[in-house]
């Protein structure tokens, strides 16, 4: 069985042997565990932001930054590729884990969270456990962890804390936006879990979208970048067999959709709960049939919103 932590370790050693050319840090905590500063004291930039978006998909993923315009700007366009869908995103990528130790605070997504189960209902709808002796999970947090989140992380896989290395990159910055929009085929087939669609019948799936202009501050940061999943992501899915409940996977179909994220955060008194959670979808979906061979389209890109929330 592949194993995604012992794939992404592969991908954590390159890191780890060029951080000057990636514009990263890494530390040795007292208790042994590694942290990759990708975005806090350390500038990070395209290449690791890359790196850190296939480890994130737990080394079963492709990426590549390109150049696009919208209404003749130029944007980085992210581009997301993998054969394993299921594996990939919901049993690495999905920012499943809400870590929370005194003053520190992240999502954890990454391959550790198929050692740890979180949450273990997602690993029992793609029936996945990873054993591997080490772990490597994906911070998206404004501080660095310290010994006492490592240990806590550590101890929930199973670990010694000097088998566990954390990545660790805030929102507002180069490798946070990156790997952020790099979650755009991750929406699509979260929507599709949600919606109550088999993702073990996804046999592929693409996808691109522009990654926002950095901010200053962490608030404005989280709604640019969903906003580029939520108004311009566009995925294409190949299936096993085709269902209805795939149609319903664009972001359009929420009762959320039609502005900037900041503006609707701003009007649910930022609770998060009173956000429609299927509006954290890609804006256009494509999927292919493999048994009609018929390919459908489903939702639209929004230019517009798009323009209003990246400022162009």
């Amino acid at each position: 069985m592949l194993s995604v932590n012992e794939i992404s370790m592969g991908i954590v050693e390159e890191m780890l042997d060029y951080t000057e050319e990636l514009k990263i840090e890494a530390i040795e905590l007292d208790n042994g565990s590694t942290v990759i500063d990708c975005g806090i004291n350390a500038e990070g930039g395209y290449e690791a932001g890359v790196m850190f978006t296939e480890i994130c998909l737990g080394g079963l993923g492709s990426v590549r930054l390109t150049v696009q315009a919208v209404r003749n700007t130029p944007l980085v366009f992210i581009h997301v590729f993998t054969d394993h869908p299921a594996l990939a995103t919901l049993g690495s990528q999905k920012a499943g884990w809400s870590i929370k130790s005194d003053q520190y605070s992240a999502m954890g997504s990454g391959p550790a969270r198929a050692l740890s189960l979180q949450p273990k209902k997602t690993y029992e709808l793609i029936d996945y456990e990873d054993d591997y002796d080490f772990g490597v999970l994906a911070l998206e947090s404004d501080r660095l962890p310290d010994e006492r989140v490592a240990e806590e992380i550590a101890e929930a896989c199973n670990l010694e804390p000097s088998k566990l290395t954390l990545l660790n990159a805030p929102t507002a910055s180069v490798v946070g936006t990156i790997q952020v929009a790099g979650r755009v085929v991750e929406v699509a087939v979260y929507k599709a879990a949600e919606l109550g669609y088999d993702t073990l019948q996804i046999l592929s799936a693409a996808g691109s979208c522009p990654v926002a202009p950095v901010m200053q501050d962490s608030l404005r940061a989280m709604g640019t970048t969903n906003d580029g999943i939520i108004y311009y992501g566009n995925v294409s899915l190949t299936v096993k067999k085709y269902d209805e409940l795939l149609e319903r996977i664009p972001s359009e179909t929420s009762s959320s959709y039609g502005k900037p994220f900041n503006e609707t955060f701003k009007e649910a008194n930022y609770d998060f709960y009173k956000i429609d959670k299927y509006m954290f979808a890609p804006a256009q979906v494509a999927v292919t049939d493999k048994t009609s061979n018929k390919t459908r389209k489903f939702g639209r890109l929004n230019e517009e919103v798009l323009a209003s929330s990246f400022g162009i």
